[in-house]
């Protein structure tokens, strides 16, 4: 059953499997497997409120209008690990650590970024 199948597919299907994948494999590797990040930005109702260094632990009490977001640093990657917000969404979102990688926690108007060398189109810069 497999063969009759196999059978009826032509060249061009072929080239286009081939080329299918090969797009998949280069968007993974741009994607998926961005550099590390080496700054920390984190903003506050649309404000810069701290840019550190993730290559040390610490821990930021962010205010908010709905009160405390407090953001842990640790082993070269952010979190967000509590917020007031009512969905939690930026703590179910968990750690960041690669280039462009972003945490929002919109009620609270408080946002994490992962910055690097190079400043990488995210939703943020749209």
């Amino acid at each position: 059953m497999l063969r009759n199948h196999i059978a009826l597919i032509r060249s061009g299907d072929w080239l286009v499997l081939v080329f299918s994948l090969a797009l998949v494999v280069v968007l993974f590797i741009h994607f998926w497997l961005s550099p590390a990040g080496q700054k920390l930005l984190i903003k506050r109702g649309g404000e810069v409120f701290l840019s550190a260094s993730l290559a040390r632990p610490f821990t930021v009490a962010v205010p908010g209008p709905l009160g405390i977001t407090q953001v842990v640093v640790d082993h070269q990657r952010a979190r967000v690990i509590s917020d007031p917000g009512p969905r939690q969404l930026c703590v179910k979102q968990g750690w960041i650590s690669h280039e462009g990688e972003a945490a929002i926690c919109l009620p609270n108007q408080v946002s994490l970024e992962i910055v690097g060398a190079a400043r990488r189109y995210d939703s943020l810069n749209y």
